[in-house]
């Protein structure tokens, strides 16, 4: 049976990003794994989010906008007590966002931190059904600062390896959701990154941005990263305007970012980059030499400069046609 699914597990939330022009706050739909999932559908893969929001009017929006999108829910928890997260975010002059906080007006727990592995497991028979079609699994590390959804995230990987489903980890370090969850907030910053890094021996393909390889492998090196983790994983390293470094099926190499466009807003340009990435590996059946790497990269490095045009994560991810229009058909 050919794989085509991927499944994106963890965070659907609210970023309140503030205005340039005032100091008022926007709300837009996002969440690492959530944007990745709507991203991939863009791009006409087919996409599954496993996570956990409220049943409040964010969560209402986000369960029309992956009906929109026809991203697969069928795991998706609603939850009656927890509201769905709100994460405030502030941008400097270059358009690079930076979180500020959460709106905690409503609760001290946000739904997405209590993902529940019982409630996933209740149509085990279905679940098992989607992962034996799925090719790839995209998580990030946010949701190892909750032990709920730490047991649940555990699950879920054991299932993917009993598929053979590919694990891709997208780093994705944000301290303030560790410093803010219960379950993490007294845990010192040594065991949150062991913590981390021990999730990061289960990645197929891992990516991080610079800063995150400096600080859990004090290396920028993506083939040294490789053979210091279990499963000697692809590693795909970004550093915003600057080349991409990466180590994929044997081969290293960098690649170029294009930078001819006015950035105004960086929020999911990374998730957009996966989601990019993730497209072109299924659609090359992965990549097996420099050329057809270079070419995977650099589509995935437009789709992430294309969503730092306008404001907010989902809305402006590009569809193929809006990547063939700037970027040229030549690599799809």
């Amino acid at each position: 049976m050919e794989k085509t699914k991927v499944v994106c597990i963890g965070e659907a939330l609210i970023d309140r990003i503030k205005n340039k022009s005032n100091q008022e706050f926007t709300d837009f739909l996002g969440g690492a794994p959530a944007n990745v999932a709507c991203a991939l559908r863009k791009l006409k893969i087919d996409s599954a989010f496993i996570g956990r929001i409220g049943s409040d009017e964010f969560g209402k929006k986000f369960i029309n906008q992956f009906k929109e999108l026809e991203v697969n829910i069928n795991f998706l928890q609603l939850d009656d007590y927890l509201p769905t997260r709100i994460v405030k975010v502030d941008r400097d002059n270059s358009g690079d966002r930076y979180f500020s906080g959460f709106d905690t007006s409503l609760n001290t727990i946000f739904a997405d931190e209590a993902l529940d592995r019982n409630e996933i497991k209740k149509d085990l028979k279905s679940l098992e059904k989607l992962f034996s079609k799925t090719k790839y699994l995209v998580c990030g590390t946010i949701i190892l600062s909750s032990s709920i959804s730490t047991d649940s995230i555990n699950f879920l990987l054991s299932l993917a390896n009993k598929f053979d489903v590919k694990i891709i980890i997208d780093l994705n370090w944000r301290e303030v959701f560790w410093e803010f969850a219960t379950s993490s907030s007294e845990t010192s910053k040594k065991e949150r990154v062991d913590l981390i890094r021990n999730l990061l021996n289960e990645a197929h393909i891992l990516k991080l941005a610079k800063e995150e390889a400096i600080l859990f492998f004090e290396n920028e090196n993506p083939l040294e990263i490789s053979e210091s983790l279990l499963n000697r994983p692809d590693v795909i390293i970004t550093d915003g305007a600057n080349p991409i470094l990466w180590f994929i099926n044997g081969v290293q190499g960098m690649t170029e970012v294009l930078k001819s466009l006015k950035i105004i807003d960086t929020t999911g340009a990374g998730d957009a980059f996966l989601a990019g990435l993730i497209s072109q590996l299924l659609s090359f059946d992965y990549p097996s030499n420099e050329s057809e790497i270079q070419n995977c990269v650099r589509f995935a490095s437009v789709c992430g400069l294309l969503t730092c045009l306008g404001e907010g994560a989902i809305e402006q991810q590009p569809d193929y046609s809006k990547v063939n229009k700037f970027f040229g058909s030549q690599i799809l």
